[in-house]
């Protein structure tokens, strides 16, 4: 996953440092969005060429890692 992972970068000056494709302008949760509302791989590579499978996945795999439950452990004084 860490591969497809380095498929994403957060720039600041770009889409104001939402996720996105990097060498695009085009934002992980677009992608994600549209796969949710039922348009399917080819759909997204027809409207947006410059996207590969693999950027697709990525996205995919941001928003898995984003949602995935992280338990930090905390200190408890008493």
């Amino acid at each position: 996953m860490a591969n497809l992972l380095d498929r994403i970068g957060i720039n600041p000056k770009i889409c104001h440092g939402q996720p996105c494709v990097k060498g695009t302008r085009i934002m992980v949760w677009l992608i994600v969005q549209y796969l949710a509302n039922g348009d399917s791989v080819e759909d997204i590579l027809t409207a947006y060429p410059s996207l590969t499978r693999e950027d697709i996945q990525a996205c995919l795999a941001y928003a898995a890692e984003m949602t995935r439950e992280r338990v930090l452990p905390i200190e408890v004084s008493g």
